[in-house]
């Protein structure tokens, strides 16, 4: 019979796991050719605003599959529920049998998003970290705050959101912080060397004229083909341009869009898991602009459900 967890069990039993190494071990499993992640399944709806993503897939060698069904309707606030919404299935790779529902909600989603641009900065970012900029006031922008602050020690924060409203909201939830609202993206750029953009603009909000020398920007707002957060001539300038997964930045996201514009080639990129394992291929120095492009991959979400499910069944058979 199949395992069924709910979101409140979900949350408890992710905090026992290592996040960040999960989302390591599946990039590098993933660059390496270990992993079968076909395209990307996508749904767009117009009234009200949404969009619902299915991504599905496994790891050879490991016991199960994964499919994920995950959407994003921002006007959920507007009825008092979150804009996230969704659950992962786990399935036997030997017979197909369902193993395990985890209604999360959507929240595995959030939390792998947020981790995985955690592992990034821990990588990519330079050493002394100035400040952590975040564009954007959802919640993918609250959780890059909390995982990027845990991994940089940085309390120096400036944030820039379309609503003031919700940019000072947010700032007063992190009073342990030292939150700066900027009026402008490009205020946060000039005073921030770690940056993570998390909006759904369909507009470049970052320029090349606006990232002062050593920045790293973790780009991550940008998963569907419309959507845009960086300029290509930004991108062009980068010293390191990383994709989680390169299939993928042909098709959405920041990569995508500045191959089509001409602005970059194919060839500019490197992928995530690749540079993981080759020092070389990582920032050399703290003035070089690096830029990670994160589209979201579906071995993010068989590496956080199949680590919450294994460690879920520890926790109950104990």
């Amino acid at each position: 019979m199949a395992t069924l967890i709910y979101e409140s069990e979900i949350l408890e039993t992710v905090k026992e796991i290592d996040l960040l190494e999960a989302m390591k071990e599946g990039f590098i499993q993933y660059s390496n050719g270990n992993a079968i992640v076909p395209p990307v399944g996508e749904l767009i709806f117009e009234e009200p605003p949404g969009e619902t993503h299915i991504k599905y897939g496994y790891i050879k060698g490991k016991e199960s599959y994964t499919i994920k069904i995950a959407s994003g309707f921002p006007a959920n606030s507007e009825i008092g529920i979150s804009s996230s919404q969704g659950m992962m299935l786990l399935f036997s790779q030997l017979t197909g049998a369902v193993m395990a529902v985890l209604l999360d909600n959507g929240r595995l989603t959030d939390l792998r998003t947020a981790a995985a641009g955690a592992l990034v900065a821990k990588y990519f970012a330079p050493q002394k970290i100035t400040s952590v900029g975040i564009l954007g006031t959802g919640i993918q922008a609250r959780l890059h705050l909390e995982f990027h602050v845990r991994q940089t020690n940085c309390k120096i924060v400036w944030l820039w959101g379309r609503s003031n409203g919700k940019a000072q909201l947010m700032k007063e939830e992190y009073p342990e912080l030292d939150i700066h609202l900027a009026e402008s993206p490009s205020e946060v750029a000039r005073n921030a060397n770690l940056i993570v953009t998390t909006t759904a603009s369909k507009e470049p909000l970052l320029d090349e004229v606006d990232v002062q020398p050593g920045t790293h920007i973790t780009a991550v707002g940008s998963d569907t083909p419309k959507k845009r957060e960086l300029s290509g001539r930004l991108l062009k300038k980068a010293d390191v341009l990383i994709s989680d997964s390169i299939p993928q930045s042909e098709a959405r996201g920041e990569i995508f869009q500045s191959v089509r514009d001409g602005s970059i080639s194919r060839e500019n990129v490197v992928e995530l898991g690749s540079a993981l394992q080759d020092v070389n291929l990582l920032r050399t120095n703290d003035q070089q602009i690096t830029i990670a492009d994160l589209t979201g991959v579906a071995v993010q979400d068989i590496m956080i459900a199949e680590a919450v499910y294994s460690q879920y069944l520890n926790q109950t058979n104990q």
